[in-house]
């Protein structure tokens, strides 16, 4: 089985968790988006440092960039549990404009059909999320919810490739 495949599966896997297992308390909820936010940048850098080798080197880039700050930003989530109350609020933001910025850098790639379609996704999740950032902020919840549509968006793309 090779990385792509397993990468998918694991995706899958954990946002199915983060969907059906909705924490609740603010600290573990930070904790769940700081490891989703490291699965993302993870699963973000070793998908931009693949493109790299390929036709559209700057696109891969970007995406590597995209993947290392989602890395930090999912450590500083982790460990900085609840350090201020309205850190909360703002994960909605951060988030959101990461996966914002994630689409848009992988419409600028279209590296496949099934990349496209993929960015197209994440973009529009982005942007829901940080309208949920402005009506919900007493209600972190939501943002493991749509990091696990995100992950399970991304784990099938990585299958079907």
């Amino acid at each position: 089985m090779d990385i792509n495949r397993s990468a998918g599966i694991i995706s899958v896997i954990l946002g199915l968790i983060f969907i059906l297992f909705p924490m609740f308390s603010s600290g573990l909820v930070s904790i769940i988006v700081g490891l989703s936010l490291l699965f993302f940048g993870i699963s973000a850098a070793f998908m931009g440092w693949n493109m790299r080798d390929g036709i559209n080197n700057t696109g891969g880039n970007i995406i590597l960039i995209i993947g290392i700050i989602a890395v930090i930003f999912g450590f500083l989530f982790i460990f900085y549990i609840d350090a201020l109350s309205f850190l909360i609020g703002l994960q909605f933001y951060i988030v959101g404009f990461i996966m914002i910025i994630f689409g848009i850098a992988g419409l600028i790639s279209r590296m496949t059909r099934f990349s496209l379609f993929t960015s197209i996704l994440v973009l529009i999740m982005g942007i829901v999320l940080i309208a949920l950032a402005a009506f919900a902020m007493n209600q972190p919840i939501y943002i493991a919810i749509i990091i696990g549509v995100v992950l399970i968006i991304e784990g099938i793309v990585m299958l079907l490739n």
